[in-house]
């Protein structure tokens, strides 16, 4: 592939989200609107990825297993990938949550809340990441 096609070639959002459902949900709502999607179900499967990967940004449940939540997500992108910092968007079920409001009030990311409607997702991610390629 030559150099021109490689640096065309759209980064991928990271979606963390241990429900299979809305996993596959998500991910074919930011396919379906030219995203490239790297899934993962861990906040810390997550964490591995982002050392060593280049993303457009990251799309996160609050509350994944594996000791690493979306609000340690985003302190550890914070510090070590503060370019990503600004285009992180939560997705939770629990929006009345006392540490979700604490998390997103400290972030100021934005979040939007489970179930959602396709446009109104893929819009606070457009604002956030840019549209798609």
């Amino acid at each position: 592939m030559n150099q021109a096609a490689t640096r065309s070639l759209p980064l991928p959002v990271l979606l963390i989200e241990d429900e299979p459902g809305v996993m596959a949900y998500v991910c074919a709502t930011l396919e379906r609107s030219g995203y490239s999607v790297v899934c993962t179900e861990s906040g810390a499967d997550a964490l591995r990825l982002l050392e060593s990967g280049s993303f457009l940004g990251v799309v996160s449940d609050m509350r994944t297993p594996g000791g690493v939540n979306g609000a340690d997500v985003h302190a550890w992108v914070a510090r070590n990938r503060p370019e990503l910092a600004s285009r992180i968007v939560f997705i939770t079920g629990d929006i009345a949550n006392d540490e979700t409001v604490e998390t997103l009030r400290k972030t100021g990311a934005p979040c939007v809340e489970k179930p959602f409607r396709v446009r109104q997702f893929i819009a606070v991610v457009e604002k956030t990441m840019g549209k798609a390629l």
